[in-house]
């Protein structure tokens, strides 16, 4: 079984990549393959803060059911 990795380690990684590739000295091969990696972390943790969010976005009523929050309308006219 594979362990979960954290949404902070999967930065980290992200992070790495991008600063390896920034430096440009790394052979072509595997700065693609890099760029491939960061792709997948990035896509990833897109969809990490996307649940959150709509997590976030739901209150518990008081029959203990799920209900999306609603936005308050603008007062901007």
């Amino acid at each position: 079984m594979t362990e979960k990795v954290s949404f902070e380690e999967n930065m980290d990684k992200l992070e790495k990549i991008v600063q390896e590739l920034e430096q440009g000295n790394i052979p072509l091969e595997k700065a693609l393959s890099q760029f491939q990696k960061g792709i997948e972390l990035s896509n990833e943790l897109q969809n990490t803060l996307k649940n959150a969010e709509n997590t976030l976005a739901k209150e518990m009523t008081d029959n203990d059911e799920e209900k999306q929050f609603e936005k308050p309308e603008s007062d901007d006219k």
